[in-house]
């Protein structure tokens, strides 16, 4: 395999769309690129993170199925994903105000590695990661 970028787009299908929108725009802080018809039936909300893509997803029609929540320890599949930020403490600080849950507060897991665990409002979680 030959990849074409280095870095990966990642889709949520999301249940509140404008909750959602707001957390990754405002608490997390991603750039908001475009809204986008998305193929089947509703858009495709795109934000930058670095040169990876989180698409958050509103479906038309809406899907009858919701995985379940839980975090790492709920369900198998996808459970979490990994933004790697400079700012740990003030992303954290202004997730943790917005009123969003911190699952895992700032912890260093090993030398030089500090976490923190954040749930966006569909349940998903999303770790920050700080090498320092």
């Amino acid at each position: 395999m030959n990849l074409q970028k280095n870095s990966i787009d990642l889709g949520i299908i999301a249940q509140d769309v404008e909750a959602m929108l707001a957390f990754y725009r405002d608490a997390v802080g991603l750039a908001f690129e475009a809204a986008i018809p998305f193929p089947g039936g509703g858009t495709m909300h795109r934000f930058k993170a670095g040169e990876s893509i989180i698409k958050i997803i509103e479906l038309e029609p809406e899907p009858e199925a919701h995985a379940p929540g839980g975090g790492i320890r709920g369900a198998t599949g996808y459970r979490y994903w990994t933004l790697s930020v400079e700012d740990l403490d003030e992303v954290v600080a202004r997730i943790g105000e917005a009123g969003y849950r911190i699952m895992v507060p700032v912890t260093e897991v090993r030398p030089g590695v500090t976490i923190a665990i954040a749930a966006d409002p569909d349940g998903n979680w999303v770790e920050f990661l700080k090498n320092t």
